[in-house]
C-alpha cells in the first residue's frame, strides 16, 4: 500500500514538469488576437525547431513565401520550418533564428516560458537593440 501511495506521488511530480517544456504546438496569433496558425516546436539533435503545422484559413494554405531568400525562397508556408537553432540556456531557449513569412525577413531569436502559466510562450525577433515578442499559446 505504502509503495504505491509512493509511485502516485512520484508520478504526480513527474508529469507537471513535462508540462512545462516548450516542445509541442503552439497557437500564433495575429495583431487582433486572432489564431493564424499552429506551429510545432521540436527537438532535432540538440536544438530546437518550429515548423508551421496547419494555417487556419483555408485560403491562406497553400501561399508561398514569396519574400524569403535562400533555401525558403517560395517554399509552402504551410509546413515551413520558421524557427531554427536555438539551445537551451537557464530557462530560455537561445541562439537561433525565425523567419516571418509575410515579411520575409529572418530575425535572431529567443523563446521562454511564461513563468506563472507554462501554457503560454514568449517569442522574441531581434534586430540589432530592436526586438518584438510575441506571445504563443499551447495549442494541445
Amino acid at each position: 500500500m505504502k509503495l504505491t501511495l509512493f509511485i502516485i506521488l512520484l508520478m504526480s511530480m513527474v508529469f507537471p514538469v513535462q508540462a512545462q517544456e516548450v516542445l509541442g504546438k503552439w497557437e500564433n496569433t495575429n495583431n487582433e488576437g486572432k489564431v493564424n496558425s499552429i506551429i510545432r516546436i521540436y527537438k532535432k539533435g540538440d536544438k530546437i525547431y518550429g515548423k508551421v503545422d496547419h494555417i487556419i484559413k483555408e485560403e491562406d494554405r497553400n501561399r508561398l513565401c514569396t519574400k524569403c531568400e535562400g533555401d525558403l525562397k517560395n517554399v509552402p508556408v504551410e509546413g515551413m520550418e520558421l524557427m531554427q537553432g536555438l539551445k537551451k540556456e537557464g530557462n530560455e531557449y537561445v541562439g537561433g533564428t525565425i523567419v516571418d513569412p509575410k515579411t520575409g525577413k529572418e530575425y535572431r531569436c529567443k523563446i521562454w516560458l511564461d513563468e506563472q502559466n507554462p501554457d503560454i510562450l514568449n517569442v522574441r525577433g531581434y534586430i540589432s537593440f530592436f526586438y518584438k515578442t510575441k506571445i504563443w499559446h499551447r495549442a494541445e
